[in-house]
């Protein structure tokens, strides 16, 4: 993991907590839930081009589509 994604981890974790007024013990289950940090990993190169409200609702986006996900 290089210094510019660990960068933009934690600018959105912080300011996704700041958002949602969630509390660091709140978004870690978040991100064991859904694997936000990895996603914002795995996604550096479009995120860090969008800018941090384009990354914010691409997170909030990727939450509601897997619990409004249909279970098989």
């Amino acid at each position: 993991m290089t210094e510019p994604v660990l960068y933009l981890q934690s600018q959105i974790s912080r300011l996704y907590m700041q958002r949602e007024k969630l509390t660091v013990q709140e978004f870690l289950a978040l991100d064991k839930k859904y694997d936000l940090l990895g996603l914002l990993e795995a996604g550096y190169e479009p995120f860090h081009l969008m800018g941090e409200q384009g990354v914010l609702n691409e997170i909030h986006k990727n939450i509601n589509d897997e619990t409004t996900e249909p279970k098989r």
